[in-house]
């Protein structure tokens, strides 16, 4: 059974109403506050997580280098499982750290190099190896992502106890009126003639 609305009136829970009950001001108080901090909640938590991630982003930029190591070993020829579009392989590479050490570890190359070949890696402040860091569009587009799904997450929680409390108080309501029609109905009954 659908029941029938009438045109829309803006802000109909706050005008005044001698039959609007105290659960009634409750629950526009309840649906207020929620969507205040579902949007507020989300839009603070989506932009202060996209500036966080842009400006880690943004600092490893600024502290990872690109170094040339050697390769220690033959790289490996392409694998048959990994296709003929294959562009990188892992392999065994060395370079000279900050402090003037000599480290060695595992990189992508390109197949088939041979022992002694210069390859760039990229390495962090105490020389240890790293990904090459993300490009500025690239950081902005992660940013923005990150961003949106934590504003996306957080605005959820409020949402959610809105819509929890709003139905919590709709049964309430609903018990409340079978309550008067348990006293009221017999009234109804008695015949008048």
């Amino acid at each position: 059974m659908v029941a029938f609305r009438g045109p829309k009136v803006w802000l109909w829970r706050w005008r005044r109403n001698p039959l609007k009950r105290r659960g009634d001001r409750l629950e526009s108080w309840v649906v207020l506050v929620a969507w205040v901090l579902t949007v507020g909640g989300g839009l603070v938590a989506g932009l202060l997580s996209a500036d966080s991630v842009e400006s880690g982003l943004a600092r490893q930029r600024e502290e990872w280098r690109p170094v040339e190591a050697r390769l220690v070993e033959d790289a490996p020829e392409p694998g048959a499982d990994s296709g003929a579009g294959a562009e990188k392989v892992w392999a065994k590479v060395r370079w000279a750290a900050p402090d003037g050490s000599v480290r060695e570890g595992q990189a992508r190359v390109d197949p088939a190099d041979v022992v002694g070949t210069p390859v760039t890696v990229w390495t962090d402040a105490l020389g240890r190896l790293v990904t090459e860091p993300a490009g500025e569009a690239q950081a902005r587009l992660r940013a923005g992502l990150v961003g949106g799904l934590a504003g996306i997450f957080v605005a959820a929680v409020p949402f959610a106890g809105g819509r929890l409390v709003r139905g919590r108080l709709e049964r309430r309501r609903m018990d409340q009126w079978d309550e008067e029609w348990e006293r009221i109905a017999p009234l109804w009954e008695r015949k008048i003639w």
